[in-house]
């Protein structure tokens, strides 16, 4: 069974230990990991995970946190997954730069005041504060200006809630809402003349520049390392193979003189 953490009564929930995130990660230096998946696991206090420095991926959903303070010393971390737990802010993730994907979709923000502390993070590209889906939402979804708000708060957003905003496909969704409207019942009824746009924004045929992700390049050169002691096997074989052919051919048989 794995470790589950500290636990000091049920009402205290779990606590994340060095030996809770050796056992998820497999890693024996908590600096080592680069992705960790916790959740579901009852969680309640983070402990000592702000001492995982490399930590770029990291999964908490399903738990019941209520502050993610040990969280402001991930400085690597690029994709962050804190859906439905009991958060009221997300201020220490102020100091996570590196942050481009943020899931906090079923938790307890109530307006865009608890979003300011993102506005601070210049590569968050996708951002999720509804699923419904999975039927998780915010307080402050609930407000008709809500998705204003968010953008106006976040312009540098591409994502929200699963819908692109700005960059590839964004027109498309625009169109979508735009026709949504229009079909609503008080809605305009008469033609309306829409100034032509295009489709797609400067540059949309261009091929994008890979990122560099060190999770990506590790299991590539791992996959390369294999993919070669195959090669290096199979030519072993064929040598093996021939060999023994030739040794069992009638041509290289002895021949004895009487």
């Amino acid at each position: 069974m794995e470790p589950r953490g500290e636990k000091s009564g049920e009402a205290d929930g779990v606590r994340v230990t060095p030996q809770l995130l050796k056992a998820r990660s497999g890693e024996f230096a908590l600096e080592s990991i680069l992705l960790l998946k916790l959740q579901g696991l009852g969680l309640v206090d983070l402990g000592c995970l702000g001492e995982c420095l490399g930590l770029e991926w990291l999964d908490l959903s399903g738990n019941a946190l209520t502050q993610l303070g040990p969280l402001a010393s991930l400085r690597q971390l690029a994709v962050l997954n804190v859906a439905n737990n009991r958060l009221t802010g997300l201020e220490p993730l102020a100091a996570c730069e590196n942050l481009q994907s943020l899931n906090a979709a079923g938790n307890l923000l109530a307006g865009p005041r608890q979003l300011q502390c993102l506005a601070a993070l210049p590569g968050l590209e996708r951002l999720r504060l509804r699923d419904p889906s999975a039927r998780l939402s915010n307080p402050l979804c609930a407000s008709p200006s809500y998705w204003a708000s968010v953008r106006e708060l976040l312009p540098g957003l591409k994502v929200i809630d699963g819908e692109r905003v700005s960059g590839r496909g964004s027109d498309f969704y625009q169109l979508c809402r735009d026709l949504d409207s229009s079909l609503r019942p008080g809605s305009s009824s008469g033609p309306r003349a829409v100034e032509a746009q295009p489709w797609v924004e400067p540059g949309y045929w261009e091929s994008w520049p890979t990122r560099s992700s060190s999770i990506l390049e590790e299991a590539c050169r791992q996959f390369q390392d294999t993919l070669q002691e195959c090669h290096d096997l199979d030519r072993q074989a064929r040598d093996s193979l021939a060999q023994a052919e030739q040794a069992l051919s009638p041509a290289h048989a002895t021949s004895f003189v009487f």
